[in-house]
């Protein structure tokens, strides 16, 4: 049976990095809804670090793959104590909007369970009330957390001052 979604494998790397940068940065991004490109500056990851994150075992990264074999979402999965958290979550800004996203999101609740996980951790940029609107749809709720954006320019700069508010939902 095929099975779009899969964690994502070091061969992998070089299209999660086009990808990931396509749906958060860039002129491209803004055919999609997920675009911080008028919020930060730079770009979203680069490979040396999806490498990394593929080299901890902490750390899960699931991708939807189309029937062509290309690389249409991803979601960067984490165990962070006794949650699960959700991040770098990316469909193509073309692609938005056809159930991508949500089966990803399906799946991640999926792996919580199995790794014996009740709870599904997230930020979200606190501007960002679409995307926010998004996540409460499917469960998620504010937890009153804020944090502030991790701004240490190797991902990008801010434009503008942004807040991280955490969302969670219980699976």
């Amino acid at each position: 049976m095929y099975m779009p979604i899969t964690k994502a494998t070091l061969a992998d790397v070089p299209e999660l990095n086009v990808l990931i940068n396509s749906a958060y940065r860039g002129e491209g991004s803004k055919k999609g809804w997920t675009t911080e490109t008028d919020l930060i500056d730079g770009i979203r990851i680069d490979e040396p670090m999806l490498v990394d994150y593929l080299n901890n075992d902490a750390i899960t990264i699931l991708k939807y793959v189309n029937n062509e074999g290309r690389i249409i979402g991803t979601v960067y999965l984490e165990v962070k104590g006794d949650r699960l958290y959700l991040g770098m979550f990316s469909v193509s800004p073309t692609l938005q909007n056809g159930g991508v996203g949500r089966a990803l999101i399906e799946e991640a609740e999926v792996v919580a369970k199995q790794l014996g996980l009740r709870t599904i951790s997230m930020t979200v940029i606190r501007s960002r009330k679409e995307l926010i609107s998004w996540y409460e749809r499917r469960g998620y709720i504010f937890t009153g957390e804020i944090q502030p954006f991790h701004d240490h320019g190797r991902f990008g700069s801010p434009k503008t001052l942004i807040e991280l508010i955490v969302m969670e939902k219980s699976v």
